[in-house]
């Protein structure tokens, strides 16, 4: 069935060409901005209509809007939000700047990381949560952002000419923008097995939230495997097993794989079920990072042919 969406206007500048993608959040579509003599965008549209509810959330949307497109602004990290509407069905999009490569999770999938291109691109990532927890100035208040998705297929990474492989983080400010009209606990959003304890309790939720999914992410990245697991993929499951399981350690899913023990306590220590147990800001987590990549050149130049052998 053809997608009614190809070739349609979208606030007389933006002509939808193609699906790209669609999730939990909503649907992506590869557009051409008439306005600019047809430069490509990415349009998504958020799964929800803020139909009957007021201008509270249109308002809110447009603040989560300004505040991603800020943040695209301070750091080469995150994806750049260019512009945001509402369409005539009151169903909101964004639209972003167009960029081509692949999914982390489609790289994760295709083999393990090695430990130097896992260095790189975790603290790609970390540098850009750290630009969105740090906060962004709106109308004279600072306003930190908290991702609450942070998982491998909201990170894109993409070769660019100048920077070799770079890693942008997608999706900021959704996740609170589409839980912000009803009962937290009752409309759980994010991806059970990447939620913290306390965003599975529909908690409100700060920076710890996002390091203790990174923990998940960054396991997922060096092993393949995830360190928590459930018998069912239901929420009961996720929930019990976030809040009581101990996560596996990379001695067990890995046992041949050469992880540095600082790199191992550290990711271990994001996915304490304690927030008041885990890297207290993204910043501790960088300081680790760049240890291994801008440590002693011997020691590093013996690691890295190691993990090329």
């Amino acid at each position: 069935m053809s997608d009614p969406n190809i070739g349609r206007l979208l606030g007389q500048r933006y002509q939808l060409q193609e699906l790209i993608g669609t999730g939990a959040m909503g649907r992506v579509y590869r557009a051409k901005d008439i306005l600019l003599g047809g430069v490509p965008v990415a349009v998504k549209f958020l799964s929800l209509s803020i139909q009957n509810k007021k201008m509270r959330l249109q308002d809110r949307f447009e603040r989560e809007a300004k505040t991603c497109a800020l943040l695209g602004q301070k750091s080469i990290h995150i994806v750049r939000v260019m512009d945001y509407g509402v369409d005539e069905n009151n169903t909101p999009f964004y639209v972003m700047e167009y960029l081509q490569g692949d999914s982390l999770n489609q790289i994760i999938r295709q083999k393990n990381l090695s430990l130097p291109r896992f260095l790189s691109m975790a603290r790609q990532i970390s540098l850009g949560l750290k630009c969105a927890h740090d906060g962004i100035p709106v109308d004279g208040a600072i306003y930190p952002i908290i991702h609450r998705d942070i998982k491998p297929s909201n990170m894109l990474v993409i070769q660019d000419p100048s920077f070799g492989e770079l890693v942008k983080v997608l999706d900021f400010g959704i996740a609170k923008l589409l839980q912000s009209n009803g009962d937290q606990t009752k409309y759980y959003l994010g991806t059970l097995a990447y939620s913290s304890p306390e965003q599975m309790e529909g908690k409100e939720l700060d920076n710890r939230a996002d390091i203790y999914s990174l923990g998940v992410m960054m396991f997922e990245m060096l092993t393949g495997e995830m360190p928590l697991v459930t018998p069912t993929h239901s929420f009961g499951a996720w929930y019990k097993t976030h809040h009581s399981q101990p996560p596996r350690t990379f001695a067990e899913v890995a046992p041949g794989l050469p992880i540095p023990q600082e790199v191992q306590n550290l990711i271990m220590s994001c996915l304490a079920k304690a927030p008041s147990d885990r890297p207290q800001s993204i910043g501790d987590i960088l300081q680790v990072l760049e240890s291994f990549l801008t440590g002693d050149k011997a020691v590093e130049d013996e690691m890295w042919q190691q993990f090329e052998k």
